[in-house]
C-alpha cells in the first residue's frame, strides 16, 4: 500500500504532466497557425478595401485655365461634375508656378499620366479623416478596383505619399 506522501507525488507528476502536455500542445497549435512565415504575412500589403462599387467615371481632359468641369489641373488636382478634388494621398510637382524646369517637367508628365489614369475606367472617390483642405478642395483618395490611383503614380515617381507637409522637388 502507498503512503499518502507517495500518493501526492503522484499526483503531482500526473498534473506536471498534463500542464506540460498542454503547454506543448497550445505551443505547437500556435505555430503550426502562425508558422515560420508569419512576420512576411503579418507585413503583406494588401489594397485599399473597396468600400463601394467603382462607378464613377467621366471624360478628362485638361483644365486651361479657372475651374472646370471633368478636367485634370495637375498632378494632384482635378476637377469632377464642378467639384475641385485633389488626391489626398499624394503630392505631385506643381505646374503651377513651379520652382525650377525639373519640377515643371515632372508636373507635366503627372498631370498627364493622372489624366490617363482617370480616364482608364470607373472610379471611385473615398473620404478620409478630413473632408476639405485650406482651398477649400475635397480630399478624396481615388480608387478603382481598391487600389489607390495615388499610389500608382508614387510608384511611377509621378508623385510623393503625402506627409502632411509639401517638400521641394527641385
Amino acid at each position: 500500500m502507498a503512503s499518502p506522501r507517495g500518493a501526492r507525488r503522484a499526483k503531482a507528476k500526473n498534473r506536471s504532466f498534463a500542464t506540460l502536455l498542454a503547454g506543448g500542445l497550445l505551443i505547437g497549435a500556435g505555430l503550426g497557425w502562425f508558422g515560420p512565415d508569419v512576420a512576411q504575412r503579418l507585413g503583406r500589403r494588401e489594397p485599399v478595401a473597396q468600400t463601394a462599387r467603382d462607378v464613377l467615371s467621366a471624360q478628362f481632359g485638361f483644365c486651361h485655365t479657372g475651374g472646370g468641369t471633368n478636367c485634370v489641373v495637375d498632378g494632384d488636382t482635378f476637377w469632377f461634375h464642378g467639384e475641385k478634388v485633389r488626391v489626398m494621398d499624394i503630392d505631385a510637382p506643381e505646374t503651377h508656378d513651379p520652382r525650377c524646369a525639373e519640377e515643371a517637367a515632372l508636373g507635366a508628365r503627372a498631370t498627364q499620366r493622372l489624366q490617363l489614369l482617370m480616364n482608364a475606367g470607373p472610379f471611385s472617390l473615398e473620404s478620409g479623416d478630413r473632408d476639405t483642405d485650406r482651398y477649400g478642395r475635397a480630399l478624396r483618395v481615388v480608387t478603382r478596383g481598391g487600389a489607390s490611383i495615388g499610389e500608382t503614380l508614387v510608384a511611377e515617381g509621378l508623385a510623393r505619399e503625402w506627409d502632411g507637409a509639401r517638400h521641394p522637388w527641385c
